[in-house]
């Protein structure tokens, strides 16, 4: 039965509300109600790989603003696999964190296992980071297969071979118990060619329907724009997604070689999908890309950058990035905090001088201050650009 046949039955455990829509821009004030809080939007959605923040418990990520976390379909299956987790109270329980959870689908591991990991790329081709090659239709990636009904992997942890397909990947988001789930999809590389892209779409959209089909739960199920940089593929996504009946809607793959890109690219998806439903960026969030984001109407967002760059000794600061790694935070005159406008606890009680001599040291408690006092600055940025948006200044 599909699930417009079970709609009047299964109710969606999320409600979205627009608070206040702002005047200069297209971003909006809201608030996702789950059944597990919360969530004010614009929200940063910080990423829990295999159900956790890496270096923070789950108390640690609260006492750093974060209201809701996003965990990994694809490696959560591998290690420990859904049904341990299931068996312990599904991952809220699993984690202990009694906030908002989301599960992406696996579609981003198509890429990132696939051409990405093969052609040495990330989905945005920024920078100097450049690629001779071009994805066409017929390529493969050396370590999975893609197919029409699904995913074939092979396991990094044993090589065995793991498939994966809409069905799927609902089937294992489910057992793991989130709030808010993502459809299956191919996270397009970003040298795609427009055949490639434009047949992977078909594929993505087939698999939107199966997804929406397979869903038994009461959680939120999002489905996922594609379609490249491409504008009429974009667009095709934007109109075929934004009709079916999903609870909200993710933007992913490949958004652009630069912001300019990024920002024209959901200035084409985002006035065609349900005003009345929440809209999650996928994979963005570099700091000064948050502003930007918001004013073109995204609602959620979720980004590695805050933690990935704290366990590489980046600390985020009012003034500017700073490297710890740099012998000159050991001196004396550059020994204050981290960020003097910051109240976190890391700010209040440590100094730089000390932070920098344990990463130095190679001391893992330099991880965790970095990531608390960065997940801290990143949630207080995004706090306040609400308080602008409430005020009218956004």
């Amino acid at each position: 039965m599909s699930r417009a046949g079970r709609y009047d039955i299964i109710i969606c455990v999320i409600k979205f509300k627009i608070l206040k829509k702002s005047k200069k821009s297209k971003a909006r004030l809201g608030i996702i109600e789950t059944e597990h809080g919360v969530i004010e939007t614009p929200c940063l959605v910080p990423v829990a790989t295999q159900a956790v923040v890496k270096t923070l418990t789950s108390e640690e990520a609260i006492e750093a603003k974060c209201q809701i976390l996003i965990c990994n379909t694809y490696h959560l299956h591998l290690k420990p696999g859904e049904k341990i987790i299931k068996s312990s109270g599904e991952l809220h329980k699993f984690m202990n964190w009694n906030k908002p959870l989301m599960t992406d689908s696996g579609g981003f591991q198509v890429f990132s296992l696939g051409f990405g990991k093969d052609l040495n790329i990330i989905k945005t081709l920024k920078g100097k980071q450049s690629c001779q090659h071009q994805v066409k239709c017929g390529h493969q990636p050396k370590q999975l297969k893609i197919t029409d009904e699904g995913v074939i992997f092979t396991s990094y942890l044993d090589g065995k071979k793991i498939f994966i397909g809409p069905k799927e990947s609902i089937k294992i988001q489910e057992a793991l118990g989130a709030d808010i789930m993502f459809s299956f999809d191919e996270c397009t590389p970003p040298i795609s060619d427009y055949n490639y892209t434009k047949k992977s779409l078909s594929r993505t959209h087939h698999w939107a329907k199966i997804c929406l089909d397979s869903k038994r739960g009461e959680g939120a199920l999002y489905g996922i724009v594609q379609g490249g940089k491409f504008k009429d593929l974009r667009i095709e996504s934007a109109r075929f997604i934004g009709k079916l009946l999903f609870d909200g809607f993710g933007i992913g793959g490949d958004v652009g070689d630069n912001r300019k890109e990024m920002l024209k690219m959901l200035d084409w998806v985002n006035p065609l999908l349900p005003e009345k439903k929440p809209r999650h960026l996928l994979g963005i969030g570099y700091l000064e890309d948050i502003p930007e984001i918001i004013k073109k109407g995204i609602d959620t967002f979720d980004c590695i950058v805050p933690t990935h760059y704290a366990r590489h000794g980046v600390a985020f600061t009012s003034e500017g990035k700073l490297d710890m790694a740099k012998a000159r935070f050991l001196n004396p005159p550059t020994g204050g905090p981290l960020d003097k406008k910051c109240d976190c606890f890391v700010c209040q009680n440590y100094r730089r001088n000390y932070i920098s001599h344990l990463f130095r040291a190679k001391e893992i408690t330099a991880l965790k201050l970095l990531t608390f006092h960065n997940l801290y600055f990143f949630n207080s940025f995004v706090e306040n650009i609400r308080k602008k948006i409430n005020d009218g200044k956004i």
